[in-house]
């Protein structure tokens, strides 16, 4: 292929990339030796208009701008081969690798260089946008955003290519509906054949959210058609990942509608009135919550009757003793069942007075633990929040209840030990079961016998 001259004037060197009825390749400029890009488009059994309209109009897209982060418009040919006949635009090269590319080797991206991304890109479209009439690029995703020369901690040169897909406010196709974009990266209203520049926003939002998340936009889930990523981002700030929704709205009177307003709100992140924190209190337990957490806290359940017995026991078996330091005749010398029966005893008066129970789920983990003066330990060990797949009470006889959240192989158990009343858990349940949106499974257990309820 190396010695493959197309129009007398750029010598083949290799094949970049092939799609049915088109092909890409990188050449040579004879006249002043640069490399170049060429598209082909061929005219064969395959070929439709429109997709020569969409050539032609990239074409001339391309020869109206001047951006040294957009290829460069040379030349447009039409070529006459012996077994072909296909049309050619001629661009500048730039040598790097697609964002695509660094993703399949394994490369991740930081904050810092996200948001340094995001900031390249939205420049980039800001003077899209602001040609008269506005250019929509239309696909933005990873595999047409080339990075050239990283150094440091900088992401390096940005580049936007393959404009492929672009339009301007004004083209129209005589009145039919061109839908055009790459699934998982398309905004809603690119399948109804609209596009405005917040379009290329969501594009970019989408693109943004593969580079933190390593997952195609595609392997989330949606709600409400709304991308739901971040419970899979645990580093990312806040404020990026409000972000990043807002780019990704699925309405555009929710989304942000320009590539300047964008700039503008990463840098200075908007009030976080959206995720207020609410805090409920039922009998001692105190419940808070927000759209990225929501916490249980159990407060210590006091001394008991049996604590007391237990206290006033130590105290009778060491009686004489006792007796004989009060009176400064002796210091007592306990033996050792007497030491740890005493420890035993200050360490369970410490645990009902001070000891709170905590179960917080977040962005990433369940968790349960214990807090007492300052420390704090595990009772379970975390387990990512997306392994919830169960939220159940167990009905315990009649009068007594348990609930347990089962994430992966792990569960979480509140109830009658911890001191919680039934009503306790029915409020509790109900609280988190709205929160996670799952259903709760009831069981009723008597004498061996379960029933199930849903």
């Amino acid at each position: 292929m190396s010695s493959r001259i197309l129009a007398e004037h750029y010598e083949v060197q290799r094949q970049l990339g092939k799609q049915t009825g088109r092909q890409t390749l990188l050449a040579r400029d004879l006249q002043t030796q640069e490399l170049v890009v060429i598209k082909q488009l061929f005219l064969g059994s395959d070929f439709e208009w429109q997709d020569l309209k969409l050539f032609e109009r990239e074409a001339e897209t391309l020869k109206a701008l001047s951006h040294p982060a957009i290829p460069r418009y040379l030349d447009y040919l039409e070529i006459d081969e012996p077994d072909s006949k296909s049309f050619a635009l001629v661009q500048t090269y730039v040598k790097g690798k697609t964002l695509q590319e660094h993703l399949r080797s394994g490369r991740t991206f930081s904050e810092s260089e996200v948001k340094e991304l995001a900031k390249s890109l939205l420049e980039i479209l800001s003077y899209l946008h602001k040609q008269n009439p506005p250019v929509i690029h239309r696909d933005i995703k990873p595999s047409n955003i080339l990075l050239h020369s990283r150094s440091g901690h900088s992401v390096g040169q940005v580049y936007l290519v393959d404009f492929g897909s672009v339009q301007n406010q004004a083209a129209k196709f005589g009145g039919t509906i061109t839908v055009v974009g790459t699934y998982g990266y398309m905004a809603p209203e690119q399948f109804g054949g609209r596009s405005v520049p917040a379009s290329d926003l969501y594009g970019l939002g989408a693109t943004l959210i593969y580079l933190v998340t390593g997952l195609h936009p595609t392997e989330l889930s949606q709600q409400d058609l709304k991308i739901q990523f971040a419970d899979r981002v645990a580093p990312l700030n806040p404020d990026v990942i409000d972000w990043l929704e807002w780019m990704t709205e699925p309405s555009l009177s929710k989304r942000l509608s320009s590539a300047e307003e964008a700039l503008q709100s990463l840098k200075n992140p908007r009030p976080s009135n959206k995720n207020p924190m609410v805090v409920r209190q039922y009998s001692d337990i105190k419940l808070t919550k927000t759209s990225d957490f929501i916490e249980i806290i159990t407060p210590p359940q006091g001394v008991g009757f049996g604590l007391i017995v237990l206290l006033l026991s130590w105290i009778a078996a060491n009686i004489r003793l006792l007796l004989e330091f009060v009176e400064g005749r002796t210091y007592p010398v306990l033996n050792l069942i007497s030491i740890i029966w005493l420890v035993t005893v200050v360490a369970m008066f410490l645990f009902a007075l001070f000891r709170e129970l905590r179960l917080r789920i977040d962005r990433q983990q369940i968790s349960y633990s214990s807090h007492l003066l300052g420390l704090r330990w595990n009772h379970s060990k975390p387990a990512p929040r997306q392994e919830i797949c169960q939220l159940e009470i167990k009905q315990i006889g009649y009068k007594v209840s348990q609930m347990i959240i089962q994430a992966g192989n792990q569960q979480y158990r509140l109830g009658a030990k911890q001191g919680l009343t039934k009503s306790e858990i029915e409020w509790l349940a109900t609280e988190l079961s709205q929160w996670l949106g799952l259903k709760i499974k009831r069981t009723f257990t008597k004498r061996g016998f379960m029933r199930l309820y849903i």
